[in-house]
């Protein structure tokens, strides 16, 4: 492991605490609005390739800091999806 690499492991796992709150305000209000789904799952997509990236770079904190990123942003697009199908029914 390299500075750099725990540097942007610590960014990334920070990043999925942050996002979080996301999750925590989408799970209070039941709806989404104001929000596009599109970017959240570009960077999602990213993000599960960063998990392939970052083993074949031996960059092993950004691995573990990616897996908080994907995981957050996967479980905020299936809350987008659930709520937002709730919202037409």
């Amino acid at each position: 492991m390299t500075i750099a690499d725990v540097v942007n492991g610590c960014f990334e796992l920070f990043g999925g605490a942050f996002l979080m709150l996301n999750v925590q305000r989408l799970m209070r209000d039941k709806r989404v609005a104001g929000v596009r789904i599109s970017p959240v799952v570009f960077f999602t997509a990213w993000g599960f390739w960063n998990l392939y990236y970052y083993p074949s770079l031996g960059q092993w904190a950004s691995f573990a800091g990616g897996i908080a990123v994907v995981g957050v942003n996967t479980l905020w697009i299936g809350l987008a999806l659930w709520y937002g199908r709730k919202s037409r029914d």
